[in-house]
């Protein structure tokens, strides 16, 4: 166990505090509740891996593009690789998020994995304006398109590399609980509807329907569009402390279950990164000793750590059940930061 201090008049100061890092530090399975043994590594390995995954559907099309100097596959390839890059700030926020806390930062670099979530949501936001600054130029002035075939055969590449990349950051990103992760997913897909314009480009080209081009873009910025408001929604929250409503009934059921408590009277939840904090206030026998009260708290933390599928950091505050004004002496500081009269008791 490790000692904590509480700081700035905590509400419902903190008695009992342990850091569960995830089932690699400690000998029990989680393999029943889903639960990713290393989130970090999982992280890593997805980004690293999807990041290969993109670098070779560029060389691909590039190849492509030295063949039959297309501009229109130019611009789709460089589109691709650039925003392939967005994976470099996740990696280095995975990266971060492993570091241990430091007298400065006392809870670690995990929320670098939410600023590069922000990161990422600007990249989608700009592929959205490019998309169709580029689409409403064609749309004024139509630019025939050349070796047609080898264009569709490109952009079947990148939509199928971008996809595929997309399916492994989504499914990756919500098993460690990385909104970044799942964020750069559907970026990875914002890019394949790009490709799959460049292939209905080529089509139309093949018909003579120069306009295609165009149009199809304005189609696939309006679907970029509706990714951005979906991911941005998910992230903004994310850095507003926004859980599932679903998981704190879950944190609160599985509380309430433990042997010892009567009662659950807090229960708050945030992540930081792919990290869920809990701080939880549960109520016991008054007449417990403090090592009970202690049991308790350890038992209430493991049962968290075991049956929610996110590495768990877990305060634990043991109160004693049904005994008024055990709070009186820092109440005051909670109503006032809370913007209460200090007097109001309701």
């Amino acid at each position: 166990m490790t000692e904590h201090e509480p700081t700035d008049h905590e509400h419902h100061q903190v008695v009992w505090w342990r850091r569960w890092r995830g089932p690699g530090h400690h000998s029990h399975d989680h393999a029943e509740s889903g639960f990713v043994t290393d989130p970090s590594s999982e992280g890593i390995r997805a980004t690293k891996v999807s990041l290969i995954g993109l670098g070779i559907t560029a060389l691909l099309q590039a190849a492509i593009v030295v063949f039959t100097g297309s501009v229109a596959l130019l611009s789709d390839t460089l589109h691709n690789l650039t925003d392939a890059l967005t994976a470099v700030p996740l990696l280095i926020a995975f990266v971060l998020g492993r570091r241990q806390p430091t007298a400065r930062f006392t809870h670690g670099y995990t929320r670098a994995e939410d600023l590069a979530g922000i990161v990422i949501v600007l990249a989608i936001a700009a592929s959205a304006g490019a998309v169709g600054w580029e689409s409403a130029k064609r749309l004024i002035d139509p630019q025939p398109l050349n070796f047609a075939p080898w264009v569709i055969a490109a952009g079947l590449i990148g939509a199928a590399g971008n996809e595929w990349v997309a399916r492994y950051r989504i499914r990756s990103g919500k098993r460690i609980g990385s909104e970044a992760l799942v964020a750069d997913g559907y970026h990875a897909r914002s890019d394949a509807y790009t490709s799959l314009a460049v292939v209905a480009a080529g089509v139309g080209a093949l018909v003579g329907w120069n306009w295609v081009d165009p149009v199809a873009g304005l189609v696939v910025a309006v679907v970029i569009l509706v990714i951005l408001r979906r991911t941005a929604v998910k992230m903004f929250g994310r850095l507003l402390d926004a859980v599932d409503p679903k998981l704190v009934e879950q944190a609160i059921e599985i509380t309430g279950g433990v042997e010892g408590v009567r009662e659950v009277t807090n229960m708050r939840l945030r992540f930081s990164g792919h990290r869920l904090l809990a701080t939880v206030s549960v109520g016991v026998d008054p007449d417990a000793s403090v090592t009970i009260g202690h049991d308790v708290g350890e038992r209430v933390a493991h049962e968290l750590a075991h049956r929610l599928p996110y590495a768990l950091d877990a305060v634990v505050h043991v109160d004693p059940a049904g005994l008024e004004g055990c709070h009186d002496l820092t109440d005051h500081h909670v109503a006032r930061m809370e913007g209460r009269d200090p007097s109001d008791h309701s």
